[in-house]
């Protein structure tokens, strides 16, 4: 099939690429002419055959808005459009209402991959009408993992953003345990390995884990990470897991006290926070702040 890609960085490019080896057409624009095959959006939905299907990937708020207000101007009914963003789940549901307007339809999906997802697959989670879903299911085919699983559809429109939403943060607290652990190994004299502890773990373990395989190759890169600073940024979907279990009366000890962790380390250069910093490179390829 034929689908329109917005936005082509780390994420889009990767995911363009993959989409194509699967055998589908694959229009790309970004706002970087280097990386487009087309210079506007309006050339985009022009070489796509109707019912169009267009997948945006761009930054949640202004950026995301702004392409669903000028997609809505250039679609006609029928077509489909799929923020595939880190949007909030409550913005899924303004825009499928915006384009409803206009008999043109709207699907979130959650996306998890990071720079692995080339080669391994994405992992999406899916929101929105069974009938728009299905109109997109050949790119969800192309994109999700090898076998049975890692994609699903999560239930009405914004089910999928919030699925991804709560899976970031149990991440949080994942990368969070996996970081207090390294530092008070670290901290103690009678250990004299760290690395080849964690190591060690990532065979016969209840806690190996691929994100345990990535600290391993962080540990690997720079054994007791004395490259990196110990700070961390948060992406906002952390925070917003947190908003939501309060709105709903759900406790969320752990990953309430992860998200902290990342705003102490802002005062602090804190070592927990060169793990948490070494893991989201590793998986994701944020940037890390080296000591200077």
């Amino acid at each position: 099939m034929e689908l329109g890609l917005v936005g082509l960085g780390k994420m889009g490019g990767n995911m363009r690429e993959r989409i194509r080896r699967a055998g589908h057409t694959v229009v790309g624009y970004d706002r970087n002419p280097d990386l487009a095959d087309v210079p506007s959006l309006e050339e985009l939905v022009g070489k796509l055959k109707g019912p169009r299907v267009v997948w945006v990937m761009v930054p949640a708020g202004a950026a995301t808005q702004a392409t669903v207000d000028e997609l809505a101007e250039l679609l006609s009914p029928g077509d489909i459009v799929v923020d595939g963003g880190n949007s909030r789940w409550t913005d899924d549901e303004k825009h499928a209402e915006e384009l409803k307007a206009k008999g043109i339809g709207f699907v979130d999906c959650g996306v998890s991959g990071g720079v692995w997802g080339l080669e391994n697959g994405y992992a999406l989670m899916y929101g929105g009408s069974a009938e728009d879903v299905a109109k997109v299911q050949p790119i969800f085919d192309a994109l999700k993992p090898e076998g049975d699983f890692g994609s699903v559809h999560a239930g009405k429109v914004g089910a999928g953003h919030f699925a991804k939403m709560v899976h970031n943060g149990i991440e949080y607290a994942m990368m969070q345990a996996y970081a207090e652990g390294w530092e008070l190994l670290e901290k103690v004299d009678s250990v004299t390995d760290v690395r080849e502890i964690f190591r060690s773990w990532q065979e016969g373990t209840v806690i190996r884990s691929w994100l345990l395989d990535l600290a391993v190759n962080a540990l690997d890169d720079d054994e007791h990470l004395d490259k990196l600073r110990g700070y961390a940024a948060d992406s906002g979907e952390g925070r917003w897991t947190v908003e939501a279990a309060i709105d709903n009366a759900v406790p969320l000890p752990a990953i309430t006290a992860s998200l902290f962790a990342r705003f102490a380390s802002r005062q602090d250069d804190s070592p927990q926070m060169k793990m948490i910093a070494a893991l989201r490179n590793q998986f994701g390829g944020h940037a890390v702040e080296n000591k200077k």
